[in-house]
């Protein structure tokens, strides 16, 4: 069993090898609820600790003041403008509506059921690169829209949408959305994308002003690989295990292991689009959630292609992995008719 149990403990390595280890062996179990996250305080708390860390955007910079206009935050309706009261982000695609992340606006009650959160609890900050009382407006939700496959126990279907109760005041602009066509154009390796939001920096810190990172677009398949052969590596520990506690002969234990790969689920779906770096370091994290991944075009304009999804949890299991390669993205083309038709149906 020594060369079956090597040979399953090799962590696939992309691109002739330019791809390092996936440092956290997948996606989270289920959706946490950014908003219970900020609500309960425990973001101002792990903000303090990181006060000292000299931290930084995660291979990202400042953006300047007036850039991604169509940026948004989503705010705890009863909590001052500020990083604390800030849960995730979204963008204006229309004068009076955003769109965002499903997990954003749905969570997980004490009953275990999940819910959508009304739309008196949130409140959108537009209109300014700055989580500070005074900057931009503060426009009330009037009515906010999940998708209805989505079902708050995984990160598929990972879209809503939010209808603001009128059009921001002061300096905001729209982000058009892509049709299938032009999606799949976008969804190729290579492709220069670039993310932004106020989610937690280097070292654990929530920033003040809007943050940006450019990365690109990875290829599915190779992200899907390199995940599932991560978790390949950790789930060899204890099959060896149970390999020689069964009695079971080597080729019986090759079939029994090619089973369970062949079972396991692919944690990035057709749905999601995969942006990152090969050399790691540039990612999104906690509070970027909701937030637009967006592809400039050759006339200097941009377009979104992506809402900020998930990404690799740190292995301590608080915060972000700050080395991942890659975080996932809902693929916005693929939701492009459940948009138009939520829209021309709650004019």
């Amino acid at each position: 069993m020594t060369g079956l149990m090597r040979a399953l403990a090799v962590v696939w390595l992309g691109a002739g090898g330019a791809m390092a280890e996936v440092p956290q062996f997948g996606a989270p179990a289920g959706p946490t609820s950014p908003y219970a996250f900020a609500k309960s305080g425990a973001k101002s708390e792990r903000a303090a600790r990181a006060a000292t860390g000299g931290a930084k955007v995660i291979g990202g910079e400042q953006a300047a003041e007036g850039a991604w206009p169509w940026q948004v935050a989503l705010m705890i309706a009863d909590a001052p403008v500020g990083p604390d009261g800030q849960f995730c982000g979204g963008s204006l695609i229309l004068e009076t509506w955003v769109l965002t992340a499903a997990h954003c606006v749905n969570w997980q009650g004490e009953d275990g059921s999940y819910a959508d959160l009304a739309p008196g609890a949130i409140t959108v900050l537009a209109g300014t690169n700055v989580l500070a009382p005074g900057q931009g407006d503060v426009v009330p939700v009037a009515a906010l829209f999940v998708h209805p496959q989505y079902t708050g126990t995984a990160f598929d279907f990972d879209v809503a949408l939010l209808k603001l109760a009128r059009p921001p005041q002061g300096r905001f602009a729209t982000i058009q959305i892509p049709d299938a066509a032009f999606g799949d154009m976008l969804d190729r390796q290579g492709v220069t994308t670039i993310v932004t939001g106020w989610g937690l920096t280097e070292g654990g810190d929530h920033p003040e002003t809007l943050r940006q990172t450019q990365i690109q677009m990875l290829d599915r398949t190779l992200c899907n690989t390199a995940m599932l052969d991560a978790r390949a590596a950790e789930a060899a520990k204890g099959f060896g295990y149970a390999v020689d506690v069964f009695g079971l002969a080597e080729d019986d234990a090759y079939a029994a292991w090619d089973e369970l790969r062949a079972r396991a689920p692919v944690p990035l779906s057709e749905n999601m689009l995969c942006s990152g770096t090969f050399e790691g370091g540039k990612t999104a994290c906690s509070g970027d959630s909701g937030g637009p991944l967006v592809v400039p075009l050759e006339d200097g304009t941009y377009i979104q292609a992506g809402i900020v999804s998930w990404g690799l949890s740190a292995a301590s299991g608080t915060g972000c992995e700050e080395t991942a390669h890659f975080s996932a993205y809902t693929r916005v083309s693929s939701f492009l008719p459940w948009l138009e038709q939520t829209v021309a149906a709650n004019p």
